[in-house]
């Protein structure tokens, strides 16, 4: 169970609960319990609350957390599972639903949702309410029908609203909340509550081998000038986002992309390896305190040796700066030394680098400090009265908790000797052999005698199972340790040998789960667990409820999981709890975190200024009509009105009307539409998206769609089946403005066509449809005005009709006047016929048979081409026998 909530969290429910608004924390502190206090309240039938923006891991970890607490009334999850005849039965049961975006569009369309019983919604990561999101749009549906219910959001990302002009105030518009509640770590009660019971801290700063302090200064040297480099060429971009601090943080390839993604498609091949080199750099600086030093120089030499990046860069690899780089990261790895080692009588190489190269293998700093961590905690334990305290060691990924297991399993020797083995030493297989038989022990004494590697490997499945596996694995592992302490004692050499060997080889074929949590048979217990990278975004938090460690290393720094372990103790007040906090000192690591810390202050800082100058208007709720969020402007953008005067009276004319396809509702155009007053009726099509009109039908492709619809030959039956039954077939192509419009990359463009470039078959569909109309949009609203524009003084639609046209539908009779649909694709699909000169032989022939008795100089005068016409004539009177006589010869 997550525990009562702390004095903090409670003064947010209640602040929150009083009225609607929006609550911004920072991140860590707790927010997931305070919407899980809101979900039990209204968890009863008494009530129908709708929770928006969570995803399926998220909501199996409310509902566990829910049932943990004793609430009987559970939510449930209203998707496409659940028959559209059910639904309504389900909302009226109360409680919390989740409900997937989709489906709530279109219930709330359709009235299948009563809406005047919703008692709220709850919105998770409310940072993501853009305009013409779905969830922004069930926003305004629901204030529509509903005035009286309450809307509450919850976010835990404040630098979201650090970008953009007033980007919280659009936010709070979009969803209709006038409240805006801050809580930083800096506020005084959350301070208070924290430090009143924060845990013991142990920071270790562990310095840098020298190799690595110069490596570090090679690449910061190689950025800075790639940076300089980048404002020559783009004077344009702002100099504090591209300063080597900013450089270093997780934002910043977002931030350039932000600023160069409009024109990127118009840049110089220079400014794009530029960009490319500092994204290969940023990841040198992660490789270089992350991992290994076998692991960094691999990924050294491969960006030399590679050349396709050797021939793209920018030239950073001719700098001095880079040969200082590789030359110490060399050095780290091994040395060079004439003539060969000369051997004792009996001694055996234990070097598995080639001759004339010695292998120094520099060991992480990390490691040696997590050795002496692991010997404190074990000391500290066997002083220790009570039982000893379970241990929980994060690390950034799952590649470093892999080799962390490694490590405390063999030994950093063993660990690097096979690293090394696997990628330089591969023509000394059995000197690597030798070598990794030797390195089984502990690099420091007494510290893994009890060490029995046993991994348990969380699966993608459901989160239910995964906490059962958890919590068996958990149980079962003091029980367990005699038991493979004596199998171990017992077995023999040769088999110890034959396990390490399999061991090491699955090793490198497996791919690790990104839930993988790597559990050590140990007194105490010990369990590794990665940081980022998992897929349930509460596998950690599962993992400190069930293991309750008394000691926490944090190998590698999160500012989030920095919050939770502060949480943590504060839940836990009566019970110890140690947390070592090791980093490089004066590295690029150190920089990322503190950086990281500065980010969130100041979007703080500019938030609190911005809600003491913000004007929110009374009406912001939407509770009364005066809110114009809530008006749907049915006028066009040039100026028709939807009204007409008779006999001195105003008659309102009916709203106009949009046929929308269901997948259609993934997108934001539907929103859009509605806005713009028209109003929109979902149905599952088999022809087109979007049905306009009894006449227009339009299927909607982004350009990413288009050319994929083009390469598989989708599009063609798509449009061949609208071309048959609507008389105006549209084909709109959507490309986002903020983004680089092409259909062939500039390096792509040849001086010679080819029929299966993406412009020649986009000129075959038009000229094979010569009915269809292509549009190009540069965003859904220019789409939502068209639209709107076509529809001006034309007759509605039908939903009936719509719904009802399929393959076996009646044709339009520009299509039936020209052709019979099955014998036209038999047609077609003729050598020497094409879309210029079928028209021809429908003139001349009214059948196939009739097409038989044509001589070939006939069909050389109708198809205008000898070379068609011989293509036509011999296909039609080739025989099959003669076929296969000839074949039978030339064999």
């Amino acid at each position: 169970m997550a525990g009562p909530l702390l004095q903090y969290e409670t003064e947010m429910f209640l602040s929150l609960f009083s009225t609607d608004g929006l609550l911004v924390s920072a991140e860590g502190l707790g927010i997931d319990r305070v919407l899980l206090q809101f979900m039990k309240v209204y968890s009863e039938e008494g009530s129908l609350v709708l929770l928006l923006n969570t995803t399926t891991p998220e909501q199996e970890y409310f509902t566990e957390q829910l049932r943990a607490e004793g609430v009987s009334h559970l939510p449930q999850t209203v998707n496409s599972d659940v028959q559209s005849s059910e639904r309504y039965h389900v909302y009226t049961q109360g409680g919390v639903l989740y409900v997937t975006s989709r489906i709530l569009v279109v219930d709330f369309l359709t009235d299948k949702i009563p809406a005047h019983l919703i008692s709220g919604i709850l919105v998770y990561r409310a940072h993501k309410i853009i305009d013409s999101c779905q969830e922004a749009f069930i926003l305004r549906l629901y204030r529509q029908k509903n005035k009286t219910g309450f809307i509450k959001a919850f976010t835990d990302k404040v630098t979201a609203f650090s970008t953009g002009f007033c980007q919280v105030e659009r936010v709070m518009r979009n969803l209709f909340v006038k409240k805006l509640f801050l809580w930083p770590r800096f506020q005084a009660s959350v301070s208070t509550v924290l430090d009143r019971h924060k845990p013991d801290v142990v920071e270790l700063h562990v310095p840098l081998t020298s190799a690595m302090r110069a490596i570090q200064s090679s690449i910061l040297d190689i950025m800075n000038a790639c940076l300089k480099e980048l404002k020559r060429y783009n004077p344009t971009l702002e100099a504090e986002d591209l300063s080597l601090e900013n450089t270093l943080g997780n934002a910043f390839e977002k931030t350039i992309r932000h600023y160069l993604d409009p024109f990127w498609h118009q840049l110089g091949t220079k400014t794009k390896s530029l960009v490319q080199d500092l994204k290969i750099l940023r990841s040198l600086l992660l490789y270089l305190t992350q991992y290994d030093c076998v692991t960094f120089l691999n990924l050294l030499e491969s960006l030399r040796s590679s050349q396709k990046n050797f021939g793209s860069n920018s030239g950073w690899l001719f700098l001095d700066s880079s040969t200082s780089m590789f030359v110490n990261a060399r050095s780290r790895v091994y040395r060079m030394y004439e003539g060969k080692k000369k051997l004792k009588v009996g001694e055996v190489d234990q070097n598995p680098c080639a001759s004339g190269i010695e292998c120094v293998l520099e060991k992480n700093p990390k490691w040696e400090a997590l050795t002496e961590v692991l010997q404190e905690i074990e000391q500290e334990n066997s002083r220790s009265e009570h039982e000893p305290g379970h241990v929980l060691i994060c690390a950034s990924d799952d590649r470093t908790c892999a080799q962390l297991k490694e490590y405390i399993q063999r030994g950093a020797d063993s660990l690097l000797n096979r690293l090394y083995s696997r990628t330089f030493g591969k023509d000394e297989p059995a000197a690597a052999h030798d070598k990794s038989k030797q390195g089984n022990s502990w690099p420091k004494k007494g510290i893994g005698k009890s060490l029995n590697g046993k991994k348990s490997k969380a699966k993608n499945t459901k989160s239910s199972t995964k906490k059962q596996k958890l919590s068996l694995t958990l149980t079962q592992m003091a029980g367990q340790e005699k038991e493979v302490e004596t199998a171990q004692m017992g077995s023999s050499g040769d088999e110890e040998e034959h396990e390490v060997e399999e061991e090491e080889k699955g090793r490198e074929e497996e791919i690790l789960s990104s839930d993988s949590y790597y559990s050590i048979v140990k007194e105490p217990l010990t369990v590794i667990h990665p940081l980022k990278g998992c897929s349930d975004p509460y596998s950690l938090t599962r993992v400190l409820q069930e293991v309750e460690p008394m000691f926490v290393v944090l190998y590698d720094a999160e500012l989030s999981f920095v919050r939770q372990l502060e949480v943590y103790k504060g839940s836990r007040p009566g019970k110890p709890l140690r947390v070592y906090f090791l980093i490089y000192g004066g590295s690029t690591e150190e920089q990322r975190y503190l950086t990281a810390l500065c980010k969130e202050k100041q979007a703080f800082e500019h938030l609190i200024r911005e809600k003491a100058s913000m004007v929110v208007p009374e009406e912001r709720e939407g509770r009364e009509d005066t809110n114009l969020d809530l008006v749907r402007n049915s006028d066009p953008a040039y100026a028709a009105t939807n009204t007409r005067k008779a006999g001195g009276q105003e008659v309102v004319e009916e709203p106009s009307r949009v046929i929308v396809d269901m997948r259609e509702f993934r997108s934001e155009l539907p929103s859009l539409l509605h806005r713009r007053g028209l109003d929109i009726e979902p149905v599952t099509l088999e022809v087109g998206d979007y049905i306009l009109t009894s006449n227009i039908c339009v299927e909607r492709k982004s350009v990413s769609d288009l050319i994929g619809s083009l390469q598989s030959g989708r599009l063609y039956t798509q449009c061949l089946s609208m071309s048959r039954f609507y008389r105006q077939p549209v084909l709109l192509i959507e490309f986002d403005p903020a983004k680089p419009f092409s259909l062939v990359a500039r390096s792509d463009m040849r001086q010679e066509m080819s029929a299966n470039d993406i412009t020649s078959k986009l000129t075959l569909l038009t000229l094979h449809f010569p009915r269809l109309r292509l549009l190009w949009c540069p965003s859904p609203h220019a789409t939502a005005e068209l639209f709107q524009e076509l529809k001006h003084g034309r007759p509605e639609p039908e939903a009936a009709a719509a719904q009802a046209v399929t393959a076996e539908s009646d044709m339009v009779e520009e299509s039936a006047d020209l052709y019979n649909a099955g014998p036209y694709d038999f047609l077609i699909r003729m050598p020497g016929v094409n879309v210029k000169n079928f028209r021809g032989l429908v003139k001349h022939a009214a059948n196939l048979a009739e097409l038989l008795t044509l001589s070939q100089e006939k069909l050389s005068e109708i198809l205008g081409s000898t070379s068609n016409a011989k293509k036509l004539y011999e296909f039609l009177h080739s025989t099959m026998n003669g076929a296969s006589v000839q074949k039978r010869k030339i064999k």
